[in-house]
C-alpha cells in the first residue's frame, strides 16, 4: 500500500483500558491511527446513541504513542459517528474495536458496545473488526492476542470484505501463546443468558436489584464460535445488521396470499 491507511480505533471499556492500549500499539505498525473512545467504561450498552444530552469530545494524550486520540463522553457508536463525520480527515480504511475485556461470542454481540461500534462503521461502508479476549480481568494478559489481531487486520486491509459483509467478530481464548491452536472461521452459536434479578435492600429499606445469570449454550455443533473458543481457537464470525429471517419471510408471504383470498371471498358473500 503506497499511502498509509487510516485506522480508527475505539472500544467500550474506556480509552485507558489495557485492551485498547494493546490494540492501539498493534495498529501503529499498520497505519495512521486515530483513537476516538469513551472517557469511561460503556460495556453492555449495545447500539445506544446519545440524544438526551450534549456529547463532549476532547483531544488527549494517553501515552507516548504516535496516534492521535480523543476521549468522548458518549457511547461507542457516538465515538464512531463523531470520528467519521467530524474528527478524521477522511473516511477511515478500517475501524477496529476492542480489545474487549471479556467474551463477545454468540448472543453477546447483541449487548456489546464493542461490536456495535464496528457495526456502525460497517453501516457506513467501512471494513470493521471487533476484538475480544475471554478474560474480564482489568490486568488480563493481551500479549497472546497481538499476533492474531495484527494478522487479521492486515489481511482485511489488503483484501477488502465482499459487499454485504458488515464486519468481523473476533474472539480470542484465554490461553498462552503456545496453547492457541490457530484461527477458525465459524458461525455464531445458538446460546442465551438464563437470567434473574438478585433483590436486596439499602439501609433505608428500599429495594434494589443486581442482574445475575448463567450463560447457556444450546449449540453443540463444531462449526460455532463457542466450540472454537472451547477448543483453543480464535473464532472469526462475519456479521451483518440485516435481522430479516429469510426462511420465515417466504412463509409469511404465503400467509398474506391466503388472507387476501379469505378477505376476497368474505367481500363476495
Amino acid at each position: 500500500m503506497k499511502n498509509k491507511p487510516i485506522i480508527l480505533v475505539t472500544n467500550d471499556d474506556g480509552i485507558i483500558a489495557p485492551g485498547i492500549r494493546t490494540l492501539v500499539h498493534t495498529m501503529n505498525s499498520l497505519g495512521d491511527v486515530y483513537v476516538v473512545a469513551p472517557n469511561k467504561p460503556k460495556s453492555g450498552i449495545g447500539h445506544a446513541i446519545t440524544m438526551d444530552t450534549v456529547v463532549y469530545c476532547d483531544s488527549v494524550k494517553i501515552d507516548n504513542g504516535i496516534q492521535k486520540e480523543w476521549e468522548c463522553s458518549g457511547t461507542p457508536v457516538d465515538c464512531v459517528k463523531l470520528a467519521i463525520n467530524h474528527i478524521l480527515p477522511r473516511k477511515p480504511d478500517i475501524c477496529v474495536s476492542g480489545i474487549n475485556h471479556g467474551s463477545n461470542s454468540s448472543i453477546n454481540i447483541l449487548y456489546s458496545g464493542t461490536i456495535s461500534a464496528v457495526i456502525e462503521a460497517g453501516i457506513e461502508g467501512i471494513p470493521s473488526i471487533g476484538f475480544s479476549l475471554l478474560d474480564f480481568d482489568w490486568n488480563a494478559d493481551f500479549e497472546p492476542s497481538k499476533k492474531y489481531v495484527w494478522k487479521i487486520v492486515k489481511k482485511i486491509l489488503h483484501n477488502p470484505m465482499e459487499k454485504g459483509i458488515l464486519s468481523l467478530n473476533v474472539n480470542i481464548p484465554k490461553l498462552r501463546k503456545e496453547e492457541i491452536r490457530g484461527i477458525k472461521i465459524c458461525r455464531q452459536a445458538e446460546a442465551k443468558w438464563k437470567e434473574s434479578f438478585d433483590q436486596r435492600y439499602n439501609p433505608k429499606g428500599r429495594a434494589y436489584y443486581w442482574l445475575v445469570g448463567d450463560f447457556v449454550n444450546f449449540d453443540k455443533e463444531s462449526d460455532t464460535d463457542e466450540w472454537a473458543l472451547k477448543n483453543g481457537y480464535v473464532s472469526v464470525v462475519p456479521i451483518k445488521f440485516d435481522f430479516t429471517d429469510y426462511s420465515t419471510l417466504n412463509i409469511l408471504k404465503s400467509w398474506n396470499f391466503i388472507l387476501f383470498i379469505f378477505f376476497l371471498k368474505s367481500s363476495l358473500f
